[in-house]
């Protein structure tokens, strides 16, 4: 097998990592705006809490979302994306442009 048929393995990491259920719609509301718990799950509505705070605590992990506290009362809590997060937009942007070329002709489970 040649290298240009190899899988990299930082390619498959980073499909893995962002391929996960719900991080997608989470990194593409982010990319709009900053949000609060609740927007998150507003803008995402079949999301369950637990699932949220989940994918939310790996993308800080990864370094991709940041959690920020602010101090108000009641404290208020809110995720943006990091520089890091932030560049991931040309990579949702193409995707979303192949969904609706692609994925809006046929029925998903069509073969």
């Amino acid at each position: 097998m040649s290298d240009a048929t190899r899988l990299c393995p930082h390619f498959h990491r980073a499909v893995e990592l962002i391929g996960r259920r719900w991080t997608g719609a989470i990194i593409f509301v982010l990319l709009n705006q900053r949000c609060r718990f609740a927007g998150l799950r507003a803008a995402i509505p079949e999301i369950t809490d637990r699932m949220l705070s989940e994918r939310l605590r790996e993308l800080e992990a990864e370094g991709i979302v940041e959690r920020s506290v602010i101090p108000d009362t009641p404290v208020r809590v809110e995720y943006a994306l990091t520089d890091k997060g932030r560049a991931l937009a040309a990579a949702v942007d193409a995707l979303g442009t192949w969904a609706h070329d692609w994925l809006a002709q046929a029925p998903a489970n069509a073969e």
